[in-house]
């Protein structure tokens, strides 16, 4: 079968495409037939090695795909034929998601609902889950509250918003001029231009009761002025910024019971996934969630779609599409 997959950790010129022997199912597992695969930052982390987790090389790269069932083992409760989506591949010793097939943990692995587009769920597969763990079991969210989103045009901030006006929080977001009427238009009651030279003190007058769930998609992570906009017992959610060291003002945040909880998707459990992918497909069908901007490529242009994320060349979601005319029992 043809594959994107690396056999050392290294820079986008270490992906190779070519033909590798087709996955074997082992027990538990859903053989699938992927016809699109995307391109997360994640996905660069896993290959350069600043991420690190078990892997066998060669290494076929990715994390999320859509395709249909080739072969199911009973009790898996998949069947031949059926339209899927995961994005938990490439990690904790899975092999990656683009490639022809890809065996995959049926515990990880979903339904696409009837009338998706399998491209759009992939689009969204990664932001639409890491925005639902967010808010939910890392969050806590509860409806009535309030959501400060920062960076609300994003692919995760865009989906936040969604998801939190869905869980019936009240939502304000920052975003730039141009996206700030599609984020009103995504759910949120409020969005300030985040070029605003007072954008803090225009979050303080919009959320006068103080933010309970306060979420940093552009992984500046300034804690300081977050904790200062927070209400009693308020928190605030870190999901990106590798490299990012902020300073803690411990002092403000313990004396009002807030608290501050980061988590990285790959490291979610199967039972959240799947609570995620619940919702997701929900709101999907009912054309809620709506995919960011596509980038689409070739399965063969894996390296350069590496290379042009690590470069901030992206806008939305690059997608590699699966050649399907070449067979992918081919050895």
């Amino acid at each position: 079968m043809l594959a994107a997959y690396i056999e050392q950790l290294g820079t986008p010129d270490t992906i190779r495409y070519g033909e590798l022997p087709p996955p074997v199912a082992q027990a538990g597992e859903v053989l699938v037939d992927v016809s699109v695969a995307s391109v997360n930052h994640v996905d660069t982390f896993v290959r350069s090695g600043a991420w690190r987790t078990p892997l066998t090389f060669p290494f076929v790269i990715g994390r999320d795909l859509a395709g249909t069932v080739a072969a199911s083992a009973p009790g898996t409760g998949f069947a031949v034929g059926d339209r899927v989506w995961c994005n938990s591949m490439g990690h904790a010793g899975r092999q990656g998601a683009a490639a022809q097939r890809v065996a995959v943990p049926a515990d990880r692995l979903y339904r696409l609902p009837d009338g998706v587009n399998p491209e759009d769920a992939v689009a969204l597969a990664h932001p639409a889950a890491t925005a639902y763990l967010a808010l939910h079991p890392h969050g806590r969210v509860q409806a009535g509250e309030t959501v400060v989103v920062l960076g609300g045009g994003g692919n995760v901030g865009s989906a936040l918003i969604v998801l939190a006006a869905h869980a019936g929080a009240r939502v304000v977001a920052t975003a730039s001029a141009r996206d700030i009427e599609r984020c009103r238009g995504l759910g949120a009651g409020e969005v300030i231009d985040y070029r605003d030279p007072d954008v803090m003190g225009r979050l303080k007058a919009a959320c006068p009761r103080g933010v309970d769930v306060f979420i940093d998609t552009s992984a500046a992570n300034d804690l300081e002025k977050a904790v200062e906009l927070l209400a009693w017992r308020g928190r605030i959610v870190v999901l990106a910024g590798m490299a990012s060291r902020p300073v803690l003002p411990a002092g403000p945040l313990y004396l009002k019971d807030c608290s501050v909880v980061g988590f990285a998707i790959s490291q979610a459990t199967a039972a959240e996934l799947a609570a995620a992918a619940e919702t997701i497909g929900t709101l999907l069908a009912a054309g809620r969630l709506l995919p960011p901007a596509t980038v689409p490529l070739p399965l063969s242009a894996a390296a350069e779609a590496h290379g042009r994320l690590e470069r901030g060349e992206v806008r939305g979601k690059i997608l590699l599409r699966v050649d399907r005319t070449v067979p992918s029992d081919r050895t």
